[in-house]
């Protein structure tokens, strides 16, 4: 079975919009926080996506799984990254 990710990531988009539209002093919060999270710190960018995408897995969150593997890429995370990420995140999800 495949999933179209491009697809997810599109469809989260519309209702990220909807929410921003609905609610914006929640989501100005919301990406407020975001933002702080992702910042460059002790931790670089694609070290951060890489822990997202983990967390996303071990999770099941589709969607953040989609969101954060593209953002890990864009950050220059190799395959490689991901396939240890991945088995890290599975052995905590509990499989």
């Amino acid at each position: 079975m495949s999933k179209n990710y491009i697809k997810s990531i599109v469809d989260l988009n519309a209702s990220i919009s909807r929410l921003d539209a609905s609610m914006p002093d929640v989501m100005e919060g919301y990406w407020k926080m975001s933002a702080a999270a992702k910042a460059e710190g002790s931790l670089d960018e694609k070290t951060k996506e890489l822990i997202a995408t983990a967390i996303g897995i071990a999770v099941r969150c589709e969607s953040c799984i989609a969101v954060h593997t593209k953002a890990a890429v864009r950050h220059g995370v190799s395959r490689e990254e991901v396939v240890e990420a991945l088995g890290i995140a599975v052995s905590i999800g509990g499989g």
